[in-house]
């Protein structure tokens, strides 16, 4: 979720106040990290995920299912084994915005061993397990992107009313008590959102038009009580209408961080993972249903950007400038917006809104261009949470005013400078992934894109694509069965002079581009991962570089089966979530063909996926059957490697005399 401060929040009309404070000592502390801790090198690469789950309660009498607001009862818990000895602890957890949501973390990054993605199913299970321990009867951690009836009536447990007149989202839907309550930023942030904002956060979502919804289908928001946003929750037809914060940052996610070796090789590693955003958006995708209804949509991404909106009418372009400094084209939450690495400057082709003091000032001070753009365009933003006992800091030493905005500007991707005085180093953050039901999957995703990153960083790929490619990719990649239906930008060459010739990239490389042809081309996903006659596909590259590393059996054997599972998913022979999840709704016995997921419908879907997640089922649509090594031990693993890299030390040794 971002920066966790404590202390006293201020309400709107005081935070406001210290926007330009917080922007200017902000781009002061970056200046002192940068100039630092620019020369840095050869950092451990390093890299874990972030799950965040949700808890649920079943009524099986009444066949109906409600998120548990528990997350203030057991964190607590979650959490001794960090406070007692934070060196030595398994898992790591955190609060996230709603009182239903726990985030877990391994207690420890991974290596740079490959026997390390062999624990990362297992260390997810674990997680689980911790979570589900603490939970009373007929209640479970379940994972996937959102709740399905997320904002209908009685949706929570124990059960809140809406009180749009007071609360501080003003929801027709969503309550304030399922925000989590005990970490003052979270209600803050809502609040302030829509006090700058002056209007509450809205969207519509398409509507999945089935054969018995009505047409045309427009909800009567009038039940819900009294709206004094009215012009802003005006019904549109066939849509389902969204005006909570929580709506948005209430959904799950799966996201990776790398430590790179350099604050190069961060910059190299942001934008070559900026134009795999939207794959991994599609291939994830398992959020097709909102507040009860089928969506035309499959992904919560454009929910997300929309539901922290914080741009006024005169920032969204819906008034003549006059009180603001910018016409900003983009929520805060969005789509990456410029590549930072001085090589890709060519592919930023689309206009970057920047604060010009902050550009010039980080010029002055002997950032360069791409890099002062990128933190410059991040500076156009507000502060929207502000601690009264974190105003006046050190700017040499602390790094909150830089955090304060740098973590509030939730992108696909995230450059992370290293926290002040830690031995972290820098690091970048992968973010579009949908969660998905099974530990299984989650590990299989986090291990195809850790191993991508390995592959372009061994083979000096090229992946970049024009910025406004990837931010058309990712509209196409939230529609519905994207995977299936939708072409994507994708570059056609992958291979710079400096790739070795290897078997595999000596296939990459017969691709060769004559004068003025386009470097990218329009693609499915099963060419992109799969490859064709025309395009080596992504798994190749991937496999090329695990037969060119020394892999234990258990490991290659785990890596596989995720590897098949990505393959068959993008080539269509598996369903992605959202796919199964409409599949399971469309079948269901009770489902009227009207576009409406009722409890009933809920609780067997949701039923399903726990059975599913604890391999109590199988279910042959979505998943491969399943049979890693995955493991927490892996210590005989590790002595091995040990004694294999003695062995090349010596090897190389005995060469180098000779």
């Amino acid at each position: 979720m971002g920066l966790l401060t404590q202390g006293h929040p201020l309400d709107w009309e005081e935070t406001k106040k210290y926007a330009q404070f917080i922007r200017e000592h902000g781009i002061e502390q970056f200046i002192h990290i940068y100039k630092k801790l620019k020369d840095r090198r050869n950092d451990c690469l390093k890299w874990g995920d972030e799950v965040e789950f949700l808890m649920v309660r079943f009524d099986h009498e009444k066949k109906k299912v409600q998120l548990v607001l528990k997350a203030h009862e057991i964190l607590s818990t979650l959490m001794e084994p960090e406070n007692n000895n934070p060196d030595d602890c398994v898992t790591l957890w955190r609060p996230e915005y709603a009182d239903y949501m726990i985030e877990g973390t391994p207690g420890k990054p991974y290596g740079y061993l490959p026997v390390h993605f062999n624990m990362v199913e297992a260390n997810m299970r674990l997680r689980r397990q911790q979570g589900q321990q603490l939970l009373g009867k007929d209640e479970y951690v379940l994972s996937t992107s959102n709740f399905l009836r997320n904002g209908c009536p009685d949706f929570t447990w124990p059960v809140h009313k809406p009180t749009p007149s007071t609360s501080a989202s003003a929801s027709l839907f969503f309550p304030d008590e399922v925000i989590f309550p005990d970490h003052p930023r979270f209600k803050t942030l809502t609040r302030n959102i829509r006090m700058r904002r002056k209007s509450k956060v809205a969207f519509h979502v398409p509507l999945f038009i089935d054969k018995n919804t009505p047409r045309p289908f427009i909800e009567n928001l009038s039940i819900y009580g009294h709206d004094n946003n009215a012009n802003e929750s005006t019904p549109i037809k066939d849509h389902i209408y969204l005006d909570a914060m929580g709506l948005g940052m209430g959904c799950c996610c799966l996201q990776v961080t790398f430590q790179a070796q350099s604050i190069d090789e961060a910059r190299f590693l942001y934008d070559q993972l900026t134009p795999l955003t939207p794959i991994m958006l599609a291939l994830s995708a398992s959020s097709p249903i909102w507040r009860g209804y089928l969506a035309d949509t499959d992904c919560r991404w454009n929910i997300l950007c929309a539901m922290v909106d914080d741009r006024t009418p005169e920032e969204r372009g819906l008034e003549p400038l006059k009180n603001e400094r910018f016409r900003l084209y983009k929520s805060r939450y969005s789509s990456v917006d410029c590549y930072i690495s001085p090589d890709s400057a060519m592919y930023n082709d689309i206009e970057i809104v920047q604060d010009g003091d902050a550009f010039r000032k980080l010029i002055e001070h002997g950032i360069d261009h791409l890099l002062a753009q990128h933190v410059a365009h991040l500076f156009v933003r507000d502060t929207v949470t502000v601690f009264e006992e974190k105003l006046q800091l050190d700017d040499t030493q602390d790094t909150d005013h830089f955090e304060n905005i740098n973590s509030t500007n939730w992108q696909a991707m995230r450059f992370k400078p290293p926290p002040s005085n830690s031995d972290i180093g820098w690091r970048v953050e992968f973010r579009p992934t949908e969660l998905q039901m099974t530990d299984f999957e989650n590990a299989a995703l986090v291990t195809f894109i850790v191993l991508l990153t390995r592959a372009i960083m061994t083979y000096n790929l090229n992946l970049l694509i024009p910025i406004s490619n990837v931010d058309e990719n990712m509209q196409s990649a939230q529609q519905r069965d994207a995977v299936l239906n939708q072409k994507f930008h994708f570059r056609k060459c992958l291979s710079t002079v400096k790739t070795p010739d290897t078997p595999c990239m000596a296939s990459v490389q017969k691709t060769l581009l004559q004068d003025n042809e386009c470097e990218h081309r329009l693609m499915t996903i099963n060419e992109i991962i799969n490859g064709s006659n025309e395009f080596v596909g992504l798994l190749k590259i991937i496999q090329d570089y695990l037969s060119n590393i020394e892999v234990d059996a258990d490991t290659r054997c785990t890596i596989n089966q995720y590897l098949n599972l990505i393959s068959k998913r993008a080539a269509g022979t598996l369903m992605t979530n959202a796919a199964w999840m409409r599949y399971v709704v469309t079948n269901h016995s009770a489902y009227k063909h009207d576009s409406v997921v009722n409890d009933e419908i809920t609780y067997d879907l949701l039923w399903k996926m726990i059975k599913i997640s604890s391999d109590e089922e199988e279910c042959p649509k979505v998943l491969p059957r399943m049979s890693s090594k995955t493991t927490l031990d892996i210590s005989a693993a590790v002595e091995k490697e040990n004694e294999l890299e003695v062995k090349r030390s010596l090897i190389n040794h005995y060469n180098n005399q000779e």
